[in-house]
């Protein structure tokens, strides 16, 4: 999930280092952001807490999400994209380190807002740096990419926590090399906190590249700013703005909720080892994500957008009711395939909530981008009603969430839509 912004730079700020450096970044962000759900069943096993005590976790990452995006915005626009990107990267290192070093609840739930909130400044940091260093011919293609390498990165982290966990099982230890590193600094009984050391050294590497680095100037219009508080509070009182945020909200909270409660499902109904099936499931969901984004390409190519998101959301939809009700070969399918469906809904909610307003599209980005913190209250309320019904019962809260999704290619009307090939970006009367 990333939003972009649109800025005007000379071909002198064009880098093909710096646009690999900013792929290595998006690549970071997804490692670090899309671990939690294969987590999951390690730390209410080992932790000893309930559902609602374990969906707290990710509420406190994403909530910062919601905290942090809106400052981010002035935080970059005053000080440019380096220092807030540096800090950032230490905030990130500091929260994984103090979480491998001392793996107790609270300190995760701590490290976790830290490490999200240094996450949120990033995502509204690097797109205007893509756009100079690639130049602006060229972002569409690179932003594109850049989804590419955010979907590969969901896919491997999940993988790497599994092989992790299977070299430093202390039943069977295979410590060699790097893994003899790792265990002998994690705790034996918690192997999956390795994982937490692999971030730290990752993002400290980052804080030196980024430092050391030398960023070109980045200049925004006024329609591209982060905006002034009057321009928020004339953009809240159009009833399409809180729709379109309630929309983002419930997107992120069904990619969230399905990726974290899948596995923690698969274990509890259906026997899946969460170290391999499990985190195997996890992975496959964020694979099938980002192939389902590059047929949703296509199709925004030929049909308009609203239509392919009811398509999507429907098939989304039947997707969860076979996850849920299905045998367990069927449900170790359709949950990764919910990924597949759920693929094109991020950039046609953007992009129709963008192109339903006349003005101040910087910061209605801002207020949207504020919804990822959908991946902080949907995944929470699913825990809450496990924790009393059953998580099944807590996972039909999706329907919920998707149903509302599918809802916005019924009432949205675009001032302008997507250009289709045979037909144009007509204004919607």
């Amino acid at each position: 999930m990333t939003m972009t912004s649109t800025v005007r730079a000379g071909a002198s700020g064009r880098s093909r280092f710096l646009v690999a450096v900013v792929f290595f970044v998006f690549f970071v962000i997804s490692f670090l952001t899309n671990i939690l759900g294969p987590l999951i069943p390690d730390i209410i096993a080992d932790f000893h807490v309930s559902l609602t005590m374990a969906a707290i976790l990710p509420f406190a990452f994403f909530i910062a999400y919601g905290v942090m995006s809106i400052p981010a915005g002035f935080a970059v626009q005053r000080w440019g994209e380096k220092k807030p990107m540096v800090a950032s990267f230490v905030a990130a290192t500091l929260g994984a380190t103090s979480f491998a070093a001392f793996p107790t609840y609270s300190m995760a739930v701590t490290s976790l807002f830290v490490i999200g909130a240094g996450m949120a400044v990033l995502q509204v940091a690097i797109n205007p740096l893509l756009r100079v260093a690639g130049g602006e011919e060229h972002f569409a293609f690179n932003s594109a990419f850049a989804q590419l390498i955010f979907g590969a990165a969901s896919f491997v982290s999940p993988l790497v926590y599994s092989d992790l966990v299977r070299h430093l099982d202390p039943a069977h230890r295979d410590l060699k090399g790097l893994y003899a590193v790792l265990g002998s600094i994690t705790t034996p009984a918690l192997p999956w906190v390795s994982i937490y050391w692999i971030f730290a050294v990752v993002s400290g590497v980052c804080v030196v590249l980024i430092t050391l680095l030398r960023l070109p100037k980045v200049e925004r219009t006024a329609e591209e700013s982060a905006g002034t508080l009057s321009m928020y509070r004339q953009l809240l009182r159009n009833p399409y703005v809180w729709l379109y945020f309630l929309a983002i909200i419930a997107y992120v909270g069904c990619e969230q909720g399905t990726a974290d409660w899948m596995s923690p499902f698969l274990e509890r109904y259906h026997h899946v080892d969460p170290h391999k099936g499990g985190a195997d499931a996890v992975a496959y969901y964020w694979g099938l994500m980002t192939v389902g984004c590059l047929l949703g390409m296509g199709l925004l190519k030929l049909f308009d957008s609203r239509r392919v998101l009811i398509g999507f959301s429907l098939g989304a939809l039947c997707m969860l009711s076979l996850a849920l009700f299905g045998s367990a070969e069927v449900s170790r399918v359709a949950f990764p395939c919910i990924g597949f469906f759920a693929s094109i809904m991020w950039p046609t909610l953007v992009s129709l909530g963008l192109n339903s307003v006349p003005q101040h599209h910087g910061p209605f980005a801002g207020i949207l981008c504020s919804g990822i913190m959908g991946g902080a209250l949907v995944p929470f309320v699913i825990g809450w009603l496990g924790d009393l019904y059953g998580l099944r019962f807590g996972m039909l809260f999706l329907y919920l969430t998707f149903g509302f999704v599918l809802s916005v290619g019924v009432w949205a009307r675009p001032l302008i839509r997507n250009a289709t090939r045979g037909g144009t970006n007509e204004t919607y009367v």
